[in-house]
């Protein structure tokens, strides 16, 4: 079944570092058990920036011209004869990962982990920087009316809070300390409030994000220019320490700060990827304290809470949306996004503007 939809597409393809280029594609084919999805909204990512100034993340390297972009929302289009989860013309958010559903990882409920993964944008699989994707049926999800495209694309970034907070059984009532507030560390404090923290303690460089910190439940904030973190989560907490950190920054020195912000006992996630692969860490530390450490890859299974929750208007995600580009527009939007961290935060492309 599908919804007058055409045979060519507009695409943002990257031929080579900085250099993205609009050309006209075939719109996918979708198999009985896939959706065809008209894309209305794409966050920029991280991870798309290293992509674009680096053409690889750890393993994953660019070796041929790729389409990127994941965090997406639209309607879908068109739906394969098997379809019965969502009908032509609903609204829906994109999981980006399609995993194969039968591997130890899969069945045992982490299907992140999953060695067969196909991941929108992540090297050889293309992304959301299109008019149009296809996705299996199981890897998208309706969305209310009163929530938006942008908010249902930040649902990306906002499940890897989610993952964080389950791995490291983050309860009501407790302090977490966030470190780095890009847009994964700004849906982390959403996060935290949603299960109940007490005190979210946030740090950054940037008094812009510091304060969209503020905005999204932040009770405390550290601009690390001006002031020590450990000494000042010292203060908050009496000298106790938080019982979770999370680092998402992906920088070595904010790891370490995390390390040292946490309480006896504490738990310590590493969600943003360092560019070097080994991180000097105290491990008297960790050991004298029986401080556990998680590592965080991705999610699984967070998508229905994500919808819930940005559904509920406890936060409004909308505020961190600062830039809107077309498709046309999308490398003059990741360069936006690289050079100007200071003045934006969460930057959308539109392909179907």
């Amino acid at each position: 079944m599908t919804n007058n939809v055409p045979t060519t597409m507009k695409a943002a393809v990257m031929h080579s570092i900085r250099d993205i280029r609009i050309e006209t594609l075939p719109v996918p084919q979708i198999k009985d058990d896939e959706v065809l999805v008209k894309v209305m909204a794409v966050g920029i990512c991280g991870s798309d920036l290293h992509y674009y100034t680096d053409g690889r993340i750890g393993h994953y390297k660019v070796e041929k011209p790729i389409i990127l972009g994941h965090e997406c929302a639209g309607e879908v289009a068109a739906i394969g004869a098997n379809v019965n989860r969502v009908r032509v013309g609903d609204r829906v958010a994109v999981e980006p990962g399609v995993t194969c559903g039968t591997c130890e990882a899969c069945k045992e409920g982490r299907y992140n982990l999953c060695p067969d993964v196909e991941f929108l944008a992540t090297p050889p699989v293309d992304g959301a920087f299109v008019q149009y994707i296809k996705m299996r049926q199981d890897f998208v999800f309706q969305i209310p009316d009163t929530l938006s495209y942008e908010e249902a694309a930040l649902i990306e970034p906002f499940s890897v809070g989610i993952h964080a907070a389950a791995r490291t059984k983050l309860q009501a009532g407790e302090t977490v300390a966030i470190m780095g507030m890009g847009p994964v560390g700004l849906m982390a404090v959403a996060a935290a409030k949603a299960v109940g923290a007490r005190k979210i303690i946030v740090t950054d460089l940037e008094p812009l994000r510091l304060k969209a910190a503020k905005e999204m439940g932040a009770t405390h904030t550290i601009n690390v220019a001006e002031q020590n973190p450990i000494d000042e989560i010292s203060k908050i907490t009496n000298g106790k320490g938080v019982d979770v950190a999370w680092e998402t920054a992906g920088n070595p020195a904010t790891l370490q700060s995390a390390l040292s912000s946490l309480q006896r006992g504490g738990r310590l996630a590493i969600v943003g990827l360092p560019a070097q692969n080994e991180i000097p860490l105290n491990i008297p530390f960790i050991a004298d304290n029986e401080v556990d450490i998680y590592g965080i890859f991705r999610y699984a299974n967070t998508y229905p809470k994500g919808i819930n929750f940005l559904s509920s208007g406890i936060v409004d995600a909308k505020k961190l949306v600062t830039d809107q580009y077309g498709l046309e527009d999308t490398m003059e939007a990741m360069e936006r996004a690289l050079n100007h961290k200071n003045e934006c935060l969460k930057i959308v492309v539109y392909p179907n503007q």
